[in-house]
């Protein structure tokens, strides 16, 4: 495949790997990468330099091939100003290909400094953003794509609450910067739609923890693939910080306890991620909030990381194929 993505950082497919606290580490971070892909290593696993570090070189150590960090500069109990911004000069220290970075933006959390340090060491830095406003405001900030993420999408999308079939055209007719979409996307058919819609690639998480190569409890990834695009909920919008999560008992009293008007107090003992990483590795799929997307309807089967990039990529295929000879 042949688009900007693919060419901004020599990779063989237009599919990036989303960031996913406490299992975006080196070992899927590689396996996707060297499926053609490109894999994500989430900074948030990291509360120290040396850590962080590490992982980078670990990752390094078992590909070859170009990967992304993700780094999400939201409001956290654990992970500081001080983290976000050692992360990024990290970044651009280890000379990573990208940055995947998710709630505030890099010019007016960590300065514009930041920006010109990471283009100086030659690290491509895309926001994920809901709305066109914010899409404009990293282009002109010096970001060099954007990950348009609907209301699909697991994870803390935007509360504009637009569907990807809107956004991604809007943005990508409003930036002249590359735009990937990201919400809703887990097959060759939603790649295809999303080049259709004018996106140069695209972005997806939750079709990766039911990968092989995700270092996760097997009740885990069974339970992804039993469940259906309805099998979602959001949560903590009363505190601003909307997230889809998958519907389970934890997630029935954060909605409890929000229709209730308790606060921050109340929910913090739910929300903590912590707890999620505790049901990553023992895997209850009952006691924290999974944040998976809707794409989880189209998730069927647990596969490698290969055998989710090439059959992704043979299906678009197909399905451009089978478009264009109704014309």
């Amino acid at each position: 495949m042949n688009t900007a993505i693919t060419r901004m950082f020599g990779i063989k497919y237009p599919i990036i790997c989303g960031a996913m606290q406490w299992l975006c580490k080196h070992e899927l971070c590689a396996a996707v990468s060297n499926a053609g892909g490109m894999g994500n290593l989430t900074a948030g696993n990291y509360e120290t330099e040396e850590d962080f570090r590490a992982a980078i070189r670990a990752t390094r150590a078992l590909t070859d091939k170009p990967f992304m960090v993700g780094i999400t500069i939201l409001p956290s109990v654990r992970i500081t100003a001080g983290h976000h911004q050692m992360y990024l000069r990290v970044c651009a220290e280890e000379k990573v290909a990208g940055i995947e970075v998710s709630g505030a933006p890099v010019d007016k959390a960590a300065g514009p400094e930041f920006i010109e340090m990471l283009k100086k060491a030659g690290v491509k830095l895309f926001h994920k953003v809901g709305s066109v406003r914010h899409a404009l405001h990293a282009e002109h900030a010096g970001y060099d794509g954007i990950y348009a993420a609907g209301i699909e999408e697991g994870g803390h999308p935007l509360d504009d609450d637009v569907t990807t079939m809107v956004l991604t055209p809007r943005i990508a007719e409003s930036v002249k910067i590359p735009v990937v979409t990201v919400g809703g996307i887990a097959t060759g058919k939603s790649l295809a739609a999303a080049l259709a819609l004018g996106a140069q690639g695209v972005m997806m998480a939750s079709r990766f923890l039911a990968s092989k190569e995700c270092v996760v409890h097997d009740n885990i990834k069974r339970e992804i693939v039993k469940r259906r695009e309805n099998e979602t909920t959001l949560i903590c919008k009363t505190l601003h910080l909307q997230g889809r999560a998958l519907k389970n008992q934890v997630v029935r009293d954060i909605c409890d306890i929000e229709a209730k008007g308790g606060g921050f107090e109340a929910l913090y003992p739910l929300i903590a991620g912590e707890r999620m990483k505790r049901a990553w590795e023992e895997g209850d799929v009952e006691v924290a909030p999974m944040m998976v997307g809707q794409s989880i309807g189209l998730i069927n089967d647990v596969l490698t990381c290969k055998e989710i990039i090439e059959g992704m990529v043979k299906e678009a295929k197909e399905t451009l194929a089978g478009a264009a000879s109704l014309f």
